[in-house]
């Protein structure tokens, strides 16, 4: 019998990047075509027009709002992040009602809201049938950038708990793909052929990233979803994590003793691993959740990973 929790993936990935960190459209460009040339690790679905999922994270293309006449703080006091929302209009307006309020509860300022240009006629109906309602969220505040990425985490986890745990309807389509300061994720239930023609930032000279993680989903004897395409917030993941029952029991049970004085009250944000999604997105919760120790690694020994 189907159960959400035996999801496991056998998936295409890609990355590209500038090693000076020079950001650039080529390297999307890039990405894009790496992703394109991945069509034998991804799967469709009947309508030969649904995929099993596709995806890519690039880093937060601010100056791309800049142009678009934003009035935005300076870099790593921003922050932004896609949002699905329920297909029902009176529904998706619970949901972001939820997020504003916790939003508002964190110290934390909403610039605005954008709607992202998108192309649905390129999908399959299935895919069409199944499409959230997709818009962005910009975010400021002025703090360091390593607490303001804290900050919109625990945004992101209370949010998530408390719809999860709501009556409103076709909550289970409400997904935030991510939020960050840092890095921005465009997915869906695409084939490795449509993200460009369906997410039109993607093709705008104006966008630049000087990364580009991409991912080409086959759900492996599971079934496809917005939510579970990838990468995810971290990482792009091939799946088959054949001990994943028990890597989720053994996380569900550390979460009593564990503690944490940046995130405070670590009740509000349990469980850590989201219930019903993938193998890889189990990875994900785990990793983002751990604190980034590499980045404050003593500069002696910085030239060893360079």
């Amino acid at each position: 019998m189907y159960r959400k929790e035996f999801e496991h993936e056998n998936c295409g990935i890609g990355f590209v990047a500038h090693i000076k960190g020079k950001k650039s459209h080529s390297i999307i460009r890039q990405g894009l075509e790496v992703l394109e040339n991945m069509t034998h690790r991804g799967a469709e679905g009947a309508d030969k027009k649904t995929g099993d999922g596709a995806g890519m994270l690039i880093q937060v293309p601010r100056d791309f709002y800049l142009i678009q006449g934003y009035s935005l703080p300076p870099a790593g006091q921003f922050g932004t992040g896609l949002i699905f929302l329920p297909q029902n209009n009176d529904y998706a307006e619970k949901c972001r009602e939820i997020l504003l309020k916790i939003i508002a509860e964190e110290g934390i300022n909403v610039i605005g809201f954008r709607d992202v240009p998108r192309n649905n006629k390129v999908i399959g109906e299935i895919a069409r049938a199944a499409e959230p309602n997709i818009v962005q969220i910009l975010l400021g505040a002025d703090l360091r950038q390593d607490d303001l990425e804290r900050k919109l985490y625990i945004i992101r986890k209370r949010t998530e708990n408390i719809i999860r745990n709501s009556d409103i309807g076709q909550k289970n389509i409400f997904y935030i793909p991510s939020l960050s300061t840092k890095v921005l994720v465009y997915k869906g239930m695409l084939t490795s052929m449509q993200l460009r023609d369906y997410f039109l930032d993607l093709t705008d000279e104006r966008m630049q990233s000087a990364i580009a993680l991409v991912h080409s989903r086959f759900s492996t004897n599971t079934f496809p979803s917005w939510d579970l395409a990838q990468p995810f917030r971290v990482l792009g993941h091939n799946g088959e994590i054949n001990t994943i029952k028990g890597n989720r029991f053994w996380m569900e049970a550390r979460e009593s003793i564990l503690k944490s004085e940046a995130l405070g009250d670590l009740n509000r944000l349990y469980p850590i691993i989201e219930p019903g999604k993938s193998d890889s997105a189990s990875l994900d919760n785990v990793l983002e959740f751990l604190p980034d120790e590499w980045e404050i690694i003593a500069l002696c020994n910085v030239g060893t990973y360079s």
